[in-house]
């Protein structure tokens, strides 16, 4: 399982750093559940936001030739089929990073027909970059 999990998050990363909406939706699940924490204020929320949020950063790219920069921190699995994924996440606008990052606590999940797919997300949105670069990656 190790194998095709980190096959399969190195395309989900790919995805997400080419901005590919129609992709990204065949990722997330439809049952698809996230919590973010931003400024001490709690969202919580499902697909249809979830895409919606995907949709708005993605035209915030375009719209700013700018780029994400991820990384991907640790995977844990968390039993048969489920695999958690530690990423970090902040834009790159004119060769400036902005001094904040948002870390992605990911649940994947393989589906009945095998795929990996999105089902669960915990997001600390806004931590100072020197936080994250503190972090081990694995």
């Amino acid at each position: 399982m190790g194998h095709s999990f980190d096959l399969f998050l190195d395309k989900y990363l790919n995805v997400w750093r080419n901005c590919s909406l129609a992709e990204m939706k065949q990722v997330i699940a439809r049952d698809y559940m996230a919590r973010e924490v931003s400024n001490g204020v709690v969202s919580d929320f499902g697909y249809q936001e979830s895409i919606t949020g995907w949709e708005k950063g993605f035209e915030f790219i375009k719209d700013n030739q700018a780029q994400w920069d991820i990384s991907k921190i640790s995977t844990v699995q968390l039993r048969e089929g489920e695999m958690l994924a530690i990423i970090s996440a902040t834009i790159i606008t004119n060769g400036i990073s902005l001094d904040t990052a948002n870390l992605f606590f990911q649940t994947f999940k393989e589906d009945t027909l095998g795929e990996w797919k999105l089902a669960r997300s915990y997001i600390e949105a806004g931590i100072p970059l020197e936080n994250i670069s503190t972090l081990t990656l694995k």
